[in-house]
């Protein structure tokens, strides 16, 4: 518990590095905006979200985790359940929970104002994967940590699941090429890069797709499977349709008051 932190930040800067120097060296697609002015914002937002949650919830969901254990709470911890299995099908059901907390903000008009700071993004790259109002993270993380009390996550599990939620969320935003043929062999169980960056589109159809962050199957089991944008990888526009002033996109005092604004530009 006491090295949580530690494991996680040089979890975090190892990844970020690695997709950081394939995007120099094997970019996608072109930027369109100023890298250091969107990355000033975006890791700055990243910055203020790991304050408010270290002071909201210091523990975060590796201390409910143990929580549950010693109180004996959840299903898991009632029905004793071998770790191994448990381990396993607490990973599937969180990233499952995460998929449809997904689907959830994009359908409820007052959380969809919040997640749009996520998508006003006009360039994809490893750190829009954290770009995320500070309420959307509040409201995230309240789920997650109910679902563990609820199941009774082993802490190995909780521990797991969040390095593969922020390896992933990097990892699928990045603006990284990935030859054809080995993106669809990954994308059978992993989702791409390209698989993640329809969801971006300023389409609607499109935006109204591939939900999922980590495993492929829930977006094709549950018909949000879309497996290119129409207009093709390179032409597709990334954002929000209607909202493109830079003060509004890649400004961090602009992106806070996104979701407060009646009609932003």
């Amino acid at each position: 518990m006491e090295h949580e932190p530690i494991l996680r930040l040089t979890l975090f800067l190892s990844v970020f590095v690695l997709m950081a120097l394939w995007e120099v060296f094997n970019p996608r697609r072109p930027l369109t905006q100023s890298k250091s002015r969107r990355w000033f914002s975006n890791i700055s937002l990243v910055i203020i979200n790991t304050i408010v949650l270290r002071l909201l919830f210091p523990t975060a969901t590796l201390g409910a985790a143990l929580y549950a254990q010693e109180q004996n709470w959840g299903i898991f911890n009632i029905s004793a359940t071998p770790a191994i299995i448990a381990t396993v099908l607490s990973i599937l059901l969180l990233d499952l929970l995460i998929y449809w907390q997904h689907r959830l903000v994009h359908v409820v008009p007052l959380f969809w104002r919040f997640h749009r700071v996520h998508h006003v993004d006009p360039d994809l790259d490893i750190t829009s994967g954290s770009r995320f109002h500070p309420v959307e993270i509040l409201f995230s993380m309240l789920i997650k940590v109910t679902a563990i009390l609820l199941l009774g996550v082993p802490p190995i599990a909780a521990l797991i699941f969040e390095a593969i939620l922020s390896s992933m969320a990097m990892f699928n935003h990045s603006n990284v090429n990935i030859p054809e043929r080995l993106d669809r062999w990954l994308r059978v169980l992993l989702v791409t890069p390209d698989m993640h960056r329809v969801h971006h589109s300023v389409e609607w159809r499109e935006t109204n797709s591939n939900y999922g962050f980590n495993l492929s199957w829930w977006d094709r089991l549950f018909a949000s499977y879309k497996p290119s944008p129409d207009s093709g990888q390179l032409a597709m526009i990334l954002g929000v349709k209607g909202i493109s002033n830079p003060r509004t996109t890649t400004n961090l005092i602009g992106m806070l008051f996104l979701p407060f604004q009646k009609n932003p530009q």
